[in-house]
């Protein structure tokens, strides 16, 4: 696509890769070198050392932010189709994966602080200012020579995956604007009752027969290898992200063998949960499970309050939600036990930061804070939808009204809005003015479209703020 080759030259000349920069001054990279972070080496991450990544159609990654070609089905965050659509699925066993070419591959351009495409996320702070390289490299900050130490010429290493976030479905109860069928069973179902998704052709991944082989190789492959790092007491975090982690099955039967074995004291439990149901399956994530935990984190994801958050989250009931949020912090002992509010932030979210920052407040927590991404021309959820002047208008606005409430809780937050302003990647500044047009008019139609699906309007959101409305109408 023209585009998506326009797109790609214009991030490659404003992001160079480390390559590129020591060209332009002169200085030639030694191939097969190995610089440690302490010695200056930027984009080391020890994900490909410790973490293994699993999407709910089986899919492998470095992480959940990692920018790379697929195996088998395009997924949310790709900017390339993969090799090919066709009913081959490629599935791999975790041993196959670990020390893959493609793995060895990467560690060999890691150690040596190259740039990768793949993590395009963190390098260029597509997301959020505090990127996920930085949580690795301090969770295993310990085992960072050890890395260095156990890989060989090739690549392959001898330490075992040890950080799992396997995404064992798509099963969840909302269908936020932001996300989509992958990750949503709720988004998958109004997709297939509206004819929407082209699950036969081309999203292969939900048609009845590819959805059979997933789920065999998901029950006879992958619940064993996750069963088998349980029971071996090698896990040393556990992240829980989906879907909807509280409403698997797999998620409480492991987290009780856990304890049962009695190594939840070496466990760093992290969720991501929407927090609308905290028991399931006669437990509760609190009474039964956490307690346990000497260390845990849960980023409970909400990106607006009242009806601005129920817009955005569809399913979400904010009163409720905000009783169980209430509940869990009353759980909070100690200092590696924390419970946050992980805002996404939207195009109809920017209307509602003043009250996430009161929100923060009230519950004296962290508000960490990133943003939906222009990954293509027609994503109206994402800020960058907007034009340039309008977005910082209204960033400017929520700004004036909060900063006399800045803490500690609210830092990554005032980060944030300054790095959406300083970076200046909005769709009108990115595309040629013919392909954002286009995009304009297919994002517009879109949200028009789940509109009158869900019964809602996006406009009396955006009526807070006469030049986005008058955007908006004139698109």
């Amino acid at each position: 696509m023209k585009w998506q080759t326009h797109w790609r030259l214009k991030m490659a000349d404003r992001f160079p890769t480390a390559d590129e920069r020591w060209r332009r001054n002169g200085i030639v990279s030694k191939m097969g070198q190995r610089i440690k972070p302490k010695d200056g080496n930027k984009t080391f991450c020890m994900a490909p050392w410790t973490h293994t990544y699993l999407s709910p159609q089986m899919e492998r990654r470095l992480c959940c932010s990692s920018r790379e070609s697929s195996e088998n089905f395009k997924q949310y965050i790709d900017t390339i189709d993969p090799t090919g659509h066709n009913d081959k699925i490629n599935l791999t066993t975790l041993e196959q994966h670990w020390n893959s070419d493609y793995m060895k591959s990467v560690r060999l351009k890691l150690l040596a602080g190259e740039e990768i495409p793949q993590c395009a996320v963190c390098n260029h702070k597509l997301l959020n200012e505090q990127v996920y390289r930085q949580h690795f490299n301090w969770l295993y900050r310990n085992k960072i020579d050890e890395a260095f130490d156990s890989t060989d010429e090739t690549g392959a290493t001898t330490m075992q995956t040890e950080s799992f976030d396997y995404r064992f479905s798509n099963l969840c109860n909302f269908s936020c604007r932001m996300c989509g069928d992958m990750l949503s069973s709720s988004w998958e179902t109004e997709n297939k009752k509206h004819g929407k998704g082209d699950y036969e052709n081309y999203r292969i991944w939900g048609r009845k027969d590819i959805k059979e082989q997933l789920e065999k190789f998901h029950d006879q492959q992958i619940v064993k290898e996750f069963t088998q790092a349980i029971e071996e007491e090698r896990i040393t975090e556990l992240y829980w992200c989906g879907g909807e982690p509280l409403m698997w099955k797999i998620h409480w039967e492991a987290m009780k063998r856990i304890i049962e074995l009695g190594y939840q004291d070496q466990v760093l439990a992290r969720y991501n949960s929407n927090m609308s149901r905290i028991k399931f399956y006669k437990h509760n994530l609190f009474d039964d499970i956490l307690k346990h935990f000497p260390n845990w984190q849960i980023c409970a994801s909400i990106d607006g309050t009242g009806e601005v958050g129920e817009y955005i989250r569809t399913g979400l009931k904010y009163k409720e939600w905000l009783e169980n949020m209430k509940y869990g912090l009353k759980f909070i002992k100690k200092q590696n036990q924390r419970m946050q509010l992980d805002l996404t932030i939207t195009l109809p979210g920017l209307f509602d930061l003043e009250n996430m920052v009161l929100l923060s407040n009230e519950l004296n927590i962290e508000l960490l804070t990133k943003q939906v991404f222009n990954f293509s021309n027609d994503n109206a959820m994402a800020p960058l939808f907007m034009p340039y002047d309008v977005m910082s208008e209204i960033i400017d606005d929520a700004r004036e009204k909060t900063i006399k409430y800045k803490n500690k809780n609210l830092s990554n937050f005032f980060g944030q809005l300054d790095e959406m302003q300083k970076q200046k990647r909005n769709n009108e500044l990115v595309y040629d003015e013919s392909v954002y047009k286009q995009g304009q008019k297919q994002g517009k139609a879109e949200v028009e479209r789940l509109d009158r699906i869900r019964g809602t309007d996006i406009k009396k959101i955006l009526a807070k703020n006469k030049k986005a409305l008058e955007w908006w109408t004139s698109i």
